[in-house]
């Protein structure tokens, strides 16, 4: 497993991370995902960890904060062993201090997740959404507080527009405060909006990413494809509507390819998608999935090969154009603000 550093930070993360938004089961939206007990965890962790994965994300969403506590105990007795990346911000009340990026709630969520997670601090802590109700100062100043506290090591952030990103890195600059060094991204061969503003502002500004839902919202796990339509059971039928659009065009022109790389390498069609964002500019880490250990192994094989520059080639092609509006992360942005109207302004 390569390493990479993490922006222009100083710290060095595996090429693939692993994501624990199937952990708990708990609550709706966050919670659909999977039901991954302490157990299944444990066995997914000791996996990453032989494969040179020692990045785990996670956030205070995912199942209601249950993900975070499976993951804890998950890495217990080996905490010096692994990174842990999580995210706040998000509505986890229907009260008016329960989303948001306050001072108040960003000390409240650190220490909670601190709590759940069973340690003293936490690698890297992101912001999952942008808060317009809250001065991008005060936000700055407190997570500087949190890093010279111990508490946080690296401040990131998820989902920011361009200008949402550039003014907060500005500011930080103003204020000799600590800089975001990541930004959490959906980045997929079916969703590239992210090449568009925001890679070259992360190129330009030392930001790297971490790639979530790399196989396109599980459109890209080989199951689906022209001919082959969402298999029945499949979570897509429950989640689509809060994912990334893609139509059915785009989505086929892209897995025909796939389908023709697979065939020609031996690779499947995950291992594919995922080796092809590793080869993206600004990409710190492809944060990967998996509610079993099947998918786990199959998701650790994207690593250790190439695709040649023919294939890739082949694969741009297939996967440019415009996609649906509204795009990437201003649908992110409006789902969140449907959610907790004060993230918006």
């Amino acid at each position: 497993m390569d390493h990479r550093t993490l922006g222009a930070s100083g710290l060095r993360v595996p090429e693939l991370s692993f994501g624990t938004g199937t952990f708990g089961g708990r609550g709706e939206l966050f919670g659909a995902w999977g039901d991954t007990d302490v157990r299944q965890a444990r066995r997914l962790v000791d996996i990453c960890l032989e494969a040179g994965v020692t990045l785990f994300d996670s956030a205070d969403v995912y199942s209601d904060g249950a993900a975070e506590e499976v993951l804890g105990a998950a890495i217990r007795g080996r905490r010096d062993r692994v990174l842990i990346s999580t995210k706040a911000g998000l509505p986890l009340g229907e009260g008016p201090g329960d989303a948001g990026t306050s001072r108040a709630r960003l000390i409240t969520s650190v220490d909670a997740a601190l709590r759940r997670l069973g340690t003293d601090h936490i690698d890297i802590f992101q912001l999952h959404a942008f808060d317009a109700a809250t001065p991008v100062d005060e936000v700055l100043a407190t997570l500087d507080d949190l890093v010279r506290a111990g508490k946080i090591r690296y401040p990131g952030v998820s989902n920011f527009s361009g200008w949402q990103l550039m003014k907060s890195l500005a500011a930080a600059d103003r204020h000799g405060r600590a800089r975001y060094v990541a930004h959490q991204v959906y980045y997929s061969l079916v969703g590239r909006d992210y090449e568009w503003e925001l890679m070259p502002l992360a190129r330009d500004q030392g930001v790297g990413a971490l790639v979530w839902s790399p196989l396109g919202w599980g459109r890209l796990t080989g199951a689906v494809g022209r001919g082959r339509p969402v298999p029945e059971g499949s979570r897509l039928h429950r989640t689509a509507r809060f994912g990334p659009p893609v139509d059915d065009e785009r989505l086929y022109r892209v897995t025909d390819v796939l389908d023709e790389l697979a065939e020609e390498t031996g690779h499947t069609v995950p291992q594919i998608a995922i080796n092809w964002l590793l080869r993206r500019p600004t990409v710190s880490s492809v944060i990967i999935g998996a509610r079993d250990e099947r998918q786990l192994r199959d998701n650790l094989g994207a690593v250790g090969w190439s695709l040649t520059p023919e294939q890739v080639a082949r694969l741009d092609a297939a996967s440019s154009g415009t996609a649906p509006y509204p795009y990437y992360p201003y649908r992110a942005q409006e789902g969140f603000a449907r959610l907790n109207p004060p993230l918006a302004g």
